[in-house]
Protein backbone atom coordinates (compact mmCIF):
# COMPACT_ATOMS: atom_id res chain seq x y z
CA UNK A 1 0.00 0.00 0.00
CA UNK A 2 2.16 2.85 -1.65
CA UNK A 3 -0.02 5.83 -2.61
CA UNK A 4 -3.10 7.18 -0.93
CA UNK A 5 -5.64 9.41 -2.58
CA UNK A 6 -8.02 11.52 -0.93
CA UNK A 7 -11.10 12.84 -2.44
CA UNK A 8 -13.93 15.01 -0.52
CA UNK A 9 -16.89 12.81 0.99
CA UNK A 10 -19.02 15.57 -0.65
CA UNK A 11 -17.70 14.86 -4.25
CA UNK A 12 -19.53 11.83 -4.56
CA UNK A 13 -18.89 12.91 -9.07
CA UNK A 14 -15.36 12.54 -8.22
CA UNK A 15 -15.84 8.83 -6.53
CA UNK A 16 -14.92 6.74 -9.34
CA UNK A 17 -12.09 9.08 -10.91
CA UNK A 18 -10.41 8.27 -7.54
CA UNK A 19 -11.28 4.91 -7.72
CA UNK A 20 -9.83 4.49 -11.74
CA UNK A 21 -7.04 6.64 -10.68
CA UNK A 22 -4.44 3.86 -9.84
CA UNK A 23 -3.79 4.37 -5.90
CA UNK A 24 -3.41 1.82 -3.67
CA UNK A 25 -6.28 3.00 -1.26
CA UNK A 26 -8.93 6.02 -1.33
CA UNK A 27 -9.64 8.16 1.56
CA UNK A 28 -12.87 9.53 1.64
CA UNK A 29 -12.48 12.32 3.68
CA UNK A 30 -15.20 13.82 5.97
CA UNK A 31 -12.93 16.17 7.55
CA UNK A 32 -10.78 19.18 6.37
CA UNK A 33 -12.22 18.43 2.91
CA UNK A 34 -16.00 19.42 3.67
CA UNK A 35 -17.50 22.31 5.39
CA UNK A 36 -18.81 22.41 8.31
CA UNK A 37 -22.32 23.04 6.76
CA UNK A 38 -21.72 20.40 4.37
CA UNK A 39 -21.02 17.36 6.85
CA UNK A 40 -24.14 15.61 7.06
CA UNK A 41 -25.05 16.04 3.45
CA UNK A 42 -21.57 14.61 2.47
CA UNK A 43 -21.99 11.61 5.07
CA UNK A 44 -25.06 11.06 3.34
CA UNK A 45 -23.26 10.96 -0.40
CA UNK A 46 -20.88 8.50 1.13
CA UNK A 47 -23.46 6.23 2.70
CA UNK A 48 -24.91 6.13 -0.65
CA UNK A 49 -22.15 5.04 -2.72
CA UNK A 50 -20.67 2.61 -0.52
CA UNK A 51 -21.68 -0.25 -3.21
CA UNK A 52 -19.51 1.63 -5.19
CA UNK A 53 -16.98 0.90 -3.30
CA UNK A 54 -17.63 -2.46 -2.71
CA UNK A 55 -17.90 -2.85 -6.36
CA UNK A 56 -13.75 -1.68 -6.59
CA UNK A 57 -10.99 -3.63 -6.14
CA UNK A 58 -9.37 -0.68 -4.44
CA UNK A 59 -9.07 -0.51 -0.67
CA UNK A 60 -11.68 2.44 0.36
CA UNK A 61 -10.78 3.80 3.96
CA UNK A 62 -12.96 6.80 5.84
CA UNK A 63 -11.59 9.56 7.24
CA UNK A 64 -13.77 10.46 10.06
CA UNK A 65 -14.22 14.11 11.91
CA UNK A 66 -11.88 13.61 15.28
CA UNK A 67 -13.02 12.45 18.52
CA UNK A 68 -14.01 15.77 20.35
CA UNK A 69 -16.06 16.82 17.32
CA UNK A 70 -20.03 16.87 17.06
CA UNK A 71 -19.89 15.23 14.12
CA UNK A 72 -17.72 11.71 15.32
CA UNK A 73 -20.12 9.13 16.15
CA UNK A 74 -22.26 9.65 13.22
CA UNK A 75 -19.11 9.30 10.92
CA UNK A 76 -17.82 6.65 12.97
CA UNK A 77 -21.69 4.80 12.11
CA UNK A 78 -20.27 4.42 8.34
CA UNK A 79 -17.28 2.47 9.42
CA UNK A 80 -19.76 -0.71 9.89
CA UNK A 81 -20.82 -0.55 5.80
CA UNK A 82 -19.76 -2.96 3.41
CA UNK A 83 -17.36 -1.17 1.26
CA UNK A 84 -15.41 0.90 4.25
CA UNK A 85 -12.05 -0.77 4.43
CA UNK A 86 -10.94 1.17 7.46
CA UNK A 87 -11.05 4.37 9.62
CA UNK A 88 -8.44 7.27 9.21
CA UNK A 89 -8.56 8.71 12.63
CA UNK A 90 -7.29 12.47 12.99
CA UNK A 91 -6.18 14.21 15.90
CA UNK A 92 -4.64 10.85 17.03
CA UNK A 93 -3.08 12.13 20.21
CA UNK A 94 -3.37 9.34 22.83
CA UNK A 95 -4.73 5.85 22.94
CA UNK A 96 -7.82 7.08 24.81
CA UNK A 97 -8.94 8.69 21.38
CA UNK A 98 -8.82 5.65 19.69
CA UNK A 99 -10.71 3.52 22.32
CA UNK A 100 -14.35 4.69 20.69
CA UNK A 101 -12.98 3.89 17.36
CA UNK A 102 -12.08 -0.04 18.02
CA UNK A 103 -14.70 -0.23 19.81
CA UNK A 104 -17.21 0.32 17.12
CA UNK A 105 -15.58 -1.28 14.26
CA UNK A 106 -13.43 -4.32 13.58
CA UNK A 107 -11.41 -2.73 10.64
CA UNK A 108 -8.50 -1.41 10.27
CA UNK A 109 -7.49 1.96 11.97
CA UNK A 110 -4.97 4.79 10.39
CA UNK A 111 -3.98 7.30 13.15
CA UNK A 112 -3.00 10.45 11.81
CA UNK A 113 -0.47 12.09 14.05
CA UNK A 114 0.10 15.87 13.30
CA UNK A 115 0.45 17.39 16.55
CA UNK A 116 3.53 17.29 18.92
CA UNK A 117 1.83 15.59 21.39
CA UNK A 118 0.90 13.08 18.54
CA UNK A 119 4.43 12.95 18.22
CA UNK A 120 5.46 12.49 21.67
CA UNK A 121 2.91 9.51 22.33
CA UNK A 122 3.38 8.08 18.40
CA UNK A 123 4.42 4.99 20.33
CA UNK A 124 1.40 4.53 22.62
CA UNK A 125 -0.70 4.71 19.72
CA UNK A 126 1.14 2.46 17.42
CA UNK A 127 0.26 -0.48 20.08
CA UNK A 128 -3.53 0.46 20.44
CA UNK A 129 -5.47 -2.90 19.56
CA UNK A 130 -6.61 -1.99 15.77
CA UNK A 131 -4.01 0.04 14.51
CA UNK A 132 -2.48 -1.11 11.21
CA UNK A 133 -0.71 1.80 10.37
CA UNK A 134 0.21 5.32 11.47
CA UNK A 135 -0.15 8.71 8.79
CA UNK A 136 1.87 11.76 9.51
CA UNK A 137 -0.34 14.96 9.00
CA UNK A 138 2.63 17.12 8.06
CA UNK A 139 0.75 19.98 7.67
CA UNK A 140 -0.99 20.35 10.40
CA UNK A 141 2.16 19.13 12.53
CA UNK A 142 3.91 22.63 10.79
CA UNK A 143 0.80 24.48 12.07
CA UNK A 144 1.19 23.19 15.58
CA UNK A 145 4.49 23.75 15.83
CA UNK A 146 4.97 26.78 14.39
CA UNK A 147 7.59 25.87 12.04
CA UNK A 148 8.54 26.19 8.35
CA UNK A 149 7.38 22.68 7.12
CA UNK A 150 11.00 21.98 5.73
CA UNK A 151 12.57 18.44 5.98
CA UNK A 152 14.85 20.18 8.68
CA UNK A 153 12.42 21.36 10.42
CA UNK A 154 9.80 18.10 10.34
CA UNK A 155 12.97 15.17 10.74
CA UNK A 156 12.51 14.59 14.36
CA UNK A 157 8.85 13.72 13.98
CA UNK A 158 8.98 11.69 11.01
CA UNK A 159 11.89 9.47 12.81
CA UNK A 160 10.07 9.27 15.68
CA UNK A 161 7.05 7.86 13.64
CA UNK A 162 8.76 5.59 11.83
CA UNK A 163 10.76 3.97 14.67
CA UNK A 164 7.09 3.78 17.00
CA UNK A 165 6.03 1.88 14.18
CA UNK A 166 8.79 -0.39 13.98
CA UNK A 167 8.62 -1.01 17.52
CA UNK A 168 5.15 -1.54 17.70
CA UNK A 169 5.49 -4.01 14.98
CA UNK A 170 3.02 -2.95 12.91
CA UNK A 171 2.98 -1.51 8.76
CA UNK A 172 5.68 1.25 7.72
CA UNK A 173 3.92 4.83 8.16
CA UNK A 174 2.64 6.97 5.42
CA UNK A 175 3.95 10.41 4.85
CA UNK A 176 2.18 13.48 4.15
CA UNK A 177 0.98 15.11 1.46
CA UNK A 178 2.87 17.50 -0.84
CA UNK A 179 1.01 20.27 -1.22
CA UNK A 180 2.55 21.35 -4.71
CA UNK A 181 0.17 19.68 -6.97
CA UNK A 182 2.39 21.02 -10.54
CA UNK A 183 5.38 20.40 -8.61
CA UNK A 184 7.01 16.41 -10.18
CA UNK A 185 10.27 17.26 -8.79
CA UNK A 186 9.08 18.85 -5.04
CA UNK A 187 6.73 15.34 -5.48
CA UNK A 188 9.98 12.93 -6.05
CA UNK A 189 12.09 14.24 -4.03
CA UNK A 190 9.76 14.52 -0.87
CA UNK A 191 8.58 10.78 -1.95
CA UNK A 192 12.39 9.71 -2.01
CA UNK A 193 13.06 11.37 1.25
CA UNK A 194 10.29 9.80 3.25
CA UNK A 195 11.28 6.18 1.47
CA UNK A 196 14.77 6.87 2.59
CA UNK A 197 13.70 7.31 6.25
CA UNK A 198 11.43 3.96 6.55
CA UNK A 199 8.12 5.39 5.53
CA UNK A 200 6.14 2.77 3.23
CA UNK A 201 3.91 5.30 1.42
CA UNK A 202 2.53 8.66 0.60
CA UNK A 203 -0.90 10.61 0.80
CA UNK A 204 -2.13 12.35 -2.34
CA UNK A 205 -4.27 15.12 -3.10
CA UNK A 206 -4.49 14.61 -6.73
CA UNK A 207 -5.17 11.70 -8.57
CA UNK A 208 -1.96 13.39 -11.15
CA UNK A 209 0.30 12.56 -7.87
CA UNK A 210 -0.46 9.04 -7.84
CA UNK A 211 2.14 6.85 -10.31
CA UNK A 212 5.10 9.04 -9.28
CA UNK A 213 4.30 7.91 -5.16
CA UNK A 214 3.65 4.37 -6.64
CA UNK A 215 6.75 4.61 -8.54
CA UNK A 216 9.19 6.09 -5.83
CA UNK A 217 7.79 3.64 -3.04
CA UNK A 218 8.66 0.38 -5.59
CA UNK A 219 12.17 -0.38 -6.05
CA UNK A 220 13.40 0.41 -8.95
CA UNK A 221 14.46 -1.74 -11.52
CA UNK A 222 18.28 -1.46 -10.33
CA UNK A 223 17.44 -1.84 -7.06
CA UNK A 224 15.32 -5.40 -7.91
CA UNK A 225 18.23 -6.73 -10.38
CA UNK A 226 20.97 -5.65 -7.44
CA UNK A 227 18.79 -7.68 -4.60
CA UNK A 228 18.75 -10.90 -7.34
CA UNK A 229 22.06 -10.65 -7.87
CA UNK A 230 22.59 -10.84 -3.94
CA UNK A 231 20.19 -13.50 -3.68
CA UNK A 232 21.56 -15.69 -6.60
CA UNK A 233 25.20 -15.00 -5.63
CA UNK A 234 24.72 -16.44 -1.66
CA UNK A 235 22.44 -19.59 -3.05
CA UNK A 236 25.15 -20.45 -5.38
CA UNK A 237 28.11 -20.04 -2.21
CA UNK A 238 25.70 -22.59 -0.31
CA UNK A 239 26.48 -20.63 3.03
CA UNK A 240 30.07 -19.54 2.18
CA UNK A 241 31.38 -15.99 2.39
CA UNK A 242 30.72 -14.28 -0.75
CA UNK A 243 30.70 -10.82 -1.93
CA UNK A 244 28.63 -9.23 -4.70
CA UNK A 245 29.66 -5.25 -6.24
CA UNK A 246 32.53 -5.11 -3.72
CA UNK A 247 30.61 -5.94 -0.97
CA UNK A 248 30.53 -8.46 1.46
CA UNK A 249 27.07 -10.27 1.71
CA UNK A 250 26.03 -10.87 5.39
CA UNK A 251 22.99 -12.27 6.36
CA UNK A 252 21.03 -8.35 7.15
CA UNK A 253 22.03 -7.51 3.43
CA UNK A 254 20.82 -11.05 2.31
CA UNK A 255 17.67 -10.19 4.20
CA UNK A 256 17.45 -6.98 2.61
CA UNK A 257 17.90 -8.44 -0.33
CA UNK A 258 15.29 -11.01 -0.37
CA UNK A 259 13.02 -8.46 1.24
CA UNK A 260 13.44 -6.23 -1.67
CA UNK A 261 12.91 -8.70 -4.19
CA UNK A 262 9.84 -9.78 -2.22
CA UNK A 263 8.47 -6.28 -2.63
CA UNK A 264 8.92 -6.47 -6.10
CA UNK A 265 6.97 -9.43 -6.81
CA UNK A 266 3.94 -7.97 -4.64
CA UNK A 267 3.72 -5.02 -6.49
CA UNK A 268 3.79 -6.62 -9.87
CA UNK A 269 0.91 -8.70 -8.54
CA UNK A 270 -1.10 -6.03 -7.18
CA UNK A 271 -0.58 -4.25 -10.23
CA UNK A 272 -1.32 -6.71 -12.92
CA UNK A 273 -4.63 -7.60 -10.15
Amino acid sequence: MRSFLFVPGSKPERFAKALAAGADAVIVDLEDAVADVDKTSARARVAGAVRTFSASAVRVLLRINGAGTQWFQQDLSLAAFDGIDGVVLPKAENPAALAAVAAATAKPILPIIESAEGVRNALDVARTPGVERLIFGSVDFELDLDCDGSWDALLLARSRIVLASRVAGIQSPVDGVTVAIDDERQLAHDSSKARSLGFGGKLCIHPRQVAAVNAAFSPSGNEIAKARRIVDAYERAEGGAVSVDGRMVDLPVLLKARRIAGLSESVRGSEEG
